[in-house]
């Protein structure tokens, strides 16, 4: 049984490492962007909710993340576990996956944060090229993730749940560590 929840700034290489351990365990990868994109390619109330504010360039509420998040959550493919990634964001939503967990007599085994140096970061998310990610765009975001997830840290801290690895290292390294705190 594999539940685990990853934290890390943008370009902490969340999304590269969440693919390959649940390659290996198995269990679905679940980030609230394929959530988004799946459900309004689905056309269910939630994604047809929810399209309307990403056709617009707003943030979807956290409500609607949170309804959907549910209705993942209870999908057959989490028998066997889960890795959110990207969710929760902020302390309020943590206290809605808490909440949830409970209401499906479900556990979060581990909470993983990656961790890598702000100056890492910027050259990694500058070396993909994309339009948006200039310097101080990039900078902007990780202060915005700091504020926002910072107190989901010491939170997770505080319940014992929180692994925190060090992913300015080789990536097999950081593969090689993952897999211990999974295994453990």
């Amino acid at each position: 049984m594999t539940r685990l929840i990853f934290l890390g700034p943008p370009g902490a290489g969340k999304g590269t490492q969440a693919q390959m351990l649940c390659q290996n365990y198995e269990v679905p990868h679940i980030s609230t962007g394929d959530i988004l994109r799946a459900a309004v390619k689905e056309n269910t109330e939630l994604g047809r909710k929810a399209e309307g504010f990403m056709k617009s360039g707003e943030l979807v509420p956290d409500d609607l993340i949170l309804g959907l998040i549910r209705e993942r959550l209870n999908k057959e493919d989490t028998a066997n576990g889960w890795l959110l990634d990207g969710f929760p964001r902020n302390v309020e939503q943590a206290e809605f996956l808490n909440a949830l967990l409970e209401e499906i007599d479900q556990s979060c085994d581990a909470v993983i944060n990656l961790e890598v140096p702000d100056d890492v970061l910027v050259e990694r998310l500058l070396g993909r090229g994309r339009v948006d990610d200039k310097e101080d765009v990039i900078r902007n975001r990780l202060e915005v993730y700091r504020e926002q997830t910072e107190p989901l840290i010491a939170l997770y801290e505080g319940k014992e749940q929180l692994k925190s690895v060090n992913g300015d290292q080789d990536l097999d390294q950081v593969t090689s560590e993952l897999t211990k705190i999974v295994e453990s």
